[in-house]
Order: structure tokens, then sequence, then C-alpha cells
């Protein structure tokens, strides 16, 4: 059933965000199909959640690192396929190369429409690399191109484009030379040619290097000239170890120790652990770094961990939510507790209580029922919505203990526990039936089986009708409006 428009986002900017974590996920998994071990570097880069009222301003690094290789892949989404990057000339931070090492590497995604709605996006299996000392080179011969926006001002981004040439579709490449490449269509056999000169920065003309040769086979999307190398490989040399994160936690550059604490959270050697705990210790550190370098500590039981996170939670907001996505992402039973005291916590900022909340959905531990179903009795919207998803994900993993819960819930409680069943499914109505305590119960629980897919209740809806006759009419009538083309209308 659709949410009021309350609970809407910014469809726009949501779909953006959709398409990154597309992309990145994508990317994620080519690295691994190619054998890397891949890991999310920039948190949030694989994720669609959108945390509009408290901005984040976290380490500018690549979304993906190897940890085998030590290797750093930045993830760029395309719906339109180009080699193009935002750049701004005025502020240093928003540099189109900020944070990447000439190691790294860029990697393409382009990703297309499969639904209306703003996260119904797909990436295409071809994923394309260029490596970050090619695009640096490029970029200080000229051989660029940049775009500036409409009315640019001072502090304005603009589009820098490296010149390429893309195949519109699948065919096989016929000829080759210094001025064009030839290759054949397989969906209607027509041949197409692209010509190898095209337009750099100041309007000065570059030559477009061809990256396929005769009797090639190439993909709709691919990157067929450039003036840099592309390539649909990224192998994976291996050879790093505890050692090589360890010596990158002693960089200067804050996006190497930020890497390096990522790291070293995923080895057991003793050396990673004092490494990881020489960070936490730096009060001059990073908070971002140290609140890493905590996430690892705690997930061995190391107090000095939990200490950081704690006084985290006490901080400026951006750090306070930062700490507790870092705590669902440690999934202890020792950070659900924390999240959980800081959801109750009726002191803390409700934003604050409601990303506590997003966390302990995201863990899923049945322990956070109880707080959760008692979150729905705040007065902040935006503490009941977070609430009301993350039960809607305990649900799916524990659905009799939240229909338990429901029958003892006050009136203020069950519309959001109504709200989560009726996203979880999974149960039968004859589980339900039981829960019809009283009016407010029989009228909610007339909307979770009404909100769910008729074919599927249908052949149970006959207990409904002989127990309770008046919530049985309530659910037809719910199938029956769900059902009509009006549902969801609207006026523009």
């Amino acid at each position: 059933m659709p949410l009021p428009r309350s609970f809407k986002t910014d469809e726009s900017f949501l779909e953006k965000i959709a398409i990154g974590a597309t992309g990145t996920r994508r990317t994620f998994d080519d690295l691994d199909d190619q054998g890397h071990e891949p890991l999310e570097l920039e948190r949030g880069s694989m994720s669609f959640k959108i945390w509009k009222s408290i901005k984040i301003k976290r380490v500018r690094v690549p979304d993906i690192l190897c940890l085998r290789c030590s290797r750093r892949v930045e993830s760029r989404a395309k719906t339109k396929m180009e080699i193009s990057m935002s750049h701004s000339l005025s502020d240093p931070a928003r540099g189109w190369d900020v944070g990447l090492s000439d190691d790294d590497a860029v990697a393409l995604a382009h990703c297309q429409r499969v639904g209306p709605g703003p996260v119904d996006w797909a990436a295409d299996p071809l994923v394309q690399y260029l490596l970050m000392t090619d695009l640096r080179r490029s970029w200080r011969e000229g051989h660029v191109r940049i775009e500036h926006p409409k009315g640019a001002q001072e502090g304005f981004e603009i589009r820098v484009t490296w010149p390429s040439a893309v195949a519109s579709g699948a065919g096989v490449v016929e000829q080759v030379t210094d001025e064009l490449i030839r290759y054949r269509k397989l969906v209607d056999g027509r041949v197409v040619s692209v010509r190898l000169e095209r337009t750099g920065e100041s309007g000065r003309r570059v030559r477009l290097k061809p990256l396929v040769a005769p009797g090639e086979h190439v993909r709709a999307s691919q990157i067929i000239a450039s003036v840099v190398p592309v390539s649909g490989r990224f192998p994976c040399p291996g050879g790093a170890d505890v050692g090589t994160y360890i010596r990158l936690a002693a960089s200067s550059a804050l996006s190497d120790r930020y890497t390096a604490v990522k790291a070293l959270g995923y080895f057991e050697d003793p050396a990673a652990i004092a490494a990881l705990a020489s960070r936490v210790e730096d009060e001059r550190e990073h908070v971002y770094v140290r609140l890493d370098a905590a996430a690892s500590l705690m997930r061995r039981g190391r107090p000095e961990g939990r200490q950081v996170l704690v006084e985290a939670l006490r901080d400026y907001l951006m750090n306070r939510l930062e700490a507790v996505i870092v705590l669902g992402e440690v999934a202890t039973p020792e950070a659900a507790e924390m999240l959980v005291e800081t959801l109750s916590d009726t002191h803390q900022a409700s934003d604050i209580r409601a990303g506590a909340a997003w966390a302990l959905g995201e863990i899923g531990t049945r322990a956070a029922l109880p707080a959760l179903v008692r979150s729905f009795r705040s007065l902040e919207l935006a503490i009941k919505v977070e609430a009301a998803r993350a039960l809607a994900k305990l649900a799916r993993r524990h659905v009799d203990a939240v229909l338990q819960a429901f029958p003892s819930s006050i009136p203020e409680e069950r519309p959001g526990i109504a709200w989560a069943l009726s996203k979880a499914g999974g149960f039968r109505i004859e589980q339900i039936l039981p829960a019809l305590v009283d009016d407010d119960a029989r009228h909610w629980g007339a909307y979770i089986i009404g909100t769910q897919d008729q074919a599927t209740m249908l052949p149970q809806i006959e207990a409904l009708a002989a127990r309770d006759p008046e919530v049985y009419f309530g659910v037809t009538l719910l199938w029956k409006i769900i059902a009509s083309w009006t549902y969801g209308l609207e006026e523009y």
C-alpha cells in the first residue's frame, strides 16, 4: 500500500543515489569474478539509503578496495556511456581526482531503467576500467573537453570529458584504420562507421586510439576508441598482506589511513590489532578513521573500541549519525544494545534516534523488537518511519515474534506494527486471528491481510469469514480498491 506523501523522499535525488549504487554493486561483483577480494571502502556507496536531515561529510576515497592486492576502484555509473567526471575549479576538495592515487582505477558501468520507480535500475554486465595514471596524463596534455554549465559562477562544478567513441549496439569489427572504425551490427547487419577525430580542450583536435581489432565482437555501450586506454579486464596481482596496510596506516594522506583501518579490520594478526589501537588512541586522527578503527576493535570485544563509539554518540550530530551507522555494521550484541539505548534515549536528537532504528533493522536482531515497537509512541515522524522500516526487516526473519507483539500493543503502536507485517508478509491468516483482540486490532488486522496478494490469501480466507465477518468484509473491500485502476492514480 502506498505511503502517505509525508513519507516520500525527493525522488530525483533517490534516483541518482540508486543509479550510483547499482553501478557500484555491479563493479563489486565484476571485481569478485576477476579474482579480487573486494570490500566496500566508501560507506554507503552500494546503498540506496538517503540521510537528508544531517549531511555527513565522509573521507573522500574510492568506492571499493581489493584486500588481496590493495588496489582501489572508483565506480562511476553512466546512463549515457562516456568517460566524464565532475570537477570544481574553486574547491580543491571537489576536484575530479581527489582521494585517488595513480595506482587506482575508475570503473564505468552502464545503467538502464527497468521500471517506473526511482530505484528501478539495472547495470549492464560489461564493466570498463581506466587507470588513474592514464586519465591524469591525458588531463595534463589537454586531451579533455571541459563543459561549463549554463550560468556557471565561481564554485560551480564543470564536467570534464575524455573524448571517446562508444558502440551503439553489439556487432563485429570489420575495419580499423587511423581515421575510422567500421563494425557491422548483429541486430540488423547495418555497417556503422566511427570517425576517430574528436574535439579536445579549447577546440583543439585530438585523435582517438582504437581499442578493438578486426574480427573482434563488441557490445552495446562498449568504448571502442578513446584518448586513454580502456579495458574490461582488471586482473588482481595479489601481493598485499597485513604489513601493506600497517605501512599505509602511517601515511600522511588521510585517504590512505582510512583505507588502512578498513582493511586491517579483516586481519586477525596481533600486529593489525596494535595498528588499529594506535589509530584509536591518537586523538589528533580524523574522527572517521578513529570510528572505523574502533569498529574493528569492538568486533573483537576490545573496550577501547567501544569507548570511542560511546564518545562519538555525544559528539556533533554528523559524528553521532556516523557512529550509529558504524554500530549497525559492527552488528554484535553489544553494538545492538548501544543502538537500543540510543533509540530509547529521549534526550538524544530525533534524527540520531531514527538512525539507530535504521541500524537495528540492518542488524535484524530479535532483541530490538520491544524498543522498535515502543518507538511508535514517539511524536517524531522520522523516528516512527525508520522504526517501521526496521521492524519490517525484522519481521521477515522473526514474523512469529512480531505477530505475538501485536495483540498486547497499544493503539499508538499498532499502525507501525501493522505496516511492518504488511510489508514483510510470510504469515498465514490463522496466525492473525488470535491477534484480533479488540476493535482497533481488528481494523489493523484487516489492513494487514488486505494488503497481501489476494491469490495467496484467498485459499485461507474462509477461516476469517467464519471467525469475524466484519474483518472479512474489510479485507475483501481493500482487495477491490487495490485492484482498481484508480488505485494510486495522481491528479498530475
